[in-house]
């Protein structure tokens, strides 16, 4: 047995009136295929990677993950068996990116547990890939009293086979974000693995929102928000309230499946408003490049130094250009003072310098605000 679907109410339909519609808008921009694209996408895959991982205490900064997204080398201040766990996490979302596109997909055991296996492998004593073999306690505050106690393992190869079927066929009239808020819950509470169960069903949750068509996984899923401090401590504390400290799938799910609508509807606030922030900005780069008489390019250099910072390896490839035509536009938005170089070899990177960082500052001003609570009268 499985936690059962909730039904919908009129608050969460509205919710997901309103998300169905900002969802809409964004696609309906990207349909043009915007320069900028490219390196949105990569800065919330980036965010995302690094929400996930911050959930669990696994940290790295703001640079780091962008330097993971780009495959650049990350800092010494990623320890490396930090490093070798968000590489294995970017692995298996960079896996669910693709889904959409394959023809062939098929859920299955073997799928979540090779997604289990990409995200633990650093950890071979934690049996990635494999079911544990014994009991299994979510640690709390208190040592002698466990947050969580999952299911008896003898249990585990019944119960994950229901989920896959239930995800061939189960609920398939239901909206693709509640089905994904119980995908998510189901697999974290039968905590299949010793190891790397809410880092897998937040993955889980993100392709099951990809298979059912909504927007490229870098749009949809809401990892970032999730890792948030205070958005942390609303997440676990909404597992809570439905495990009531072990496994009880004839509890009721909806409070979980509230505050995972409401978890989305948030994060589309801020995809909403981080695509203002982009067209904004893109435009008044081009200007200033413009009346610098800087290549048209170079406003891609601009905008992913403004975003966090630019590698020249990274810009070379954005814009198609030789390692020489790269280093050049590079020296020379350095010289006309828009850019300016931070560490050595190969983390060398650019930052935004000058008129181009108030640039950059007046673009945020413009469109910065509060979300909003959905569910708020």
């Amino acid at each position: 047995m499985l936690y059962a679907m909730p039904a919908l109410d009129a608050a969460d339909l509205h919710v997901l009136e309103e998300l169905g519609a900002m969802r809409s808008e964004l696609r309906a921009h990207l349909r043009s295929k915007p320069r900028w694209e490219g390196q949105l996408r990569r800065s919330l895959f980036a965010a995302a990677i690094q929400g996930s991982n911050t959930i669990e205490n696994i940290t790295i900064s703001n640079s780091d993950a962008r330097a993971l997204v780009e495959h650049a080398p990350m800092s010494a201040d990623a320890g490396d068996e930090t490093q070798q766990a968000v590489i294995g996490y970017r692995d298996a979302m960079t896996y669910v990116r693709q889904v959409p596109m394959m023809g062939f997909f098929d859920y299955s055991e073997t799928l979540l547990s090779a997604l289990h296996f990409m995200i633990t492998k650093y950890q071979p004593a934690k049996w990635p890939g494999r079911y544990r073999a014994g009991h299994i306690y979510v640690t709390s505050s208190d040592p002698l009293e466990p947050a969580y106690t999952g299911p008896d393992a003898d249990r585990i190869p019944a119960l994950m086979s229901e989920l896959i079927e239930w995800l061939h066929g189960g609920d398939l009239d239901s909206p693709a974000y509640a089905r994904a808020a119980m995908a998510h819950l189901n697999l974290v509470c039968i905590h299949p693995w010793r190891d790397g169960n809410g880092r897998t069903a937040r993955a889980l949750h993100t392709l099951v929102l990809a298979r059912m068509g909504e927007l490229a996984p870098e749009f949809s899923s809401i990892e970032e928000w999730l890792g948030e401090h205070t958005n942390t401590v609303q997440y676990y504390e909404a597992l809570r309230s439905t495990q009531q400290g072990s496994f009880q799938p004839d509890r009721d799910a909806h409070p979980w499946l509230r505050f995972v609508l409401a978890a989305h509807h948030r994060q589309a606030q801020r995809v909403r408003r981080r695509y203002d922030w982009t067209v904004r900005l893109w435009h008044d780069l081009a200007r200033l490049a413009g009346e610098r008489g800087l290549p048209e390019r170079t406003v891609s250099a601009l905008y992913a130094a403004a975003v966090g910072e630019v590698r020249r390896t990274t810009y070379q490839q954005d814009e198609g250009l030789s390692r020489d035509q790269a280093i050049r536009d590079i020296q020379a938005l350095t010289r006309a003072g828009l850019l300016r170089p931070r560490g050595n070899a190969t983390t060398r990177v650019y930052v935004l310098d000058g008129i181009a960082t108030d640039i950059a500052e007046a673009a945020a001003a413009a469109v910065r605000g509060p979300g909003r609570d959905p569910y708020a009268q």
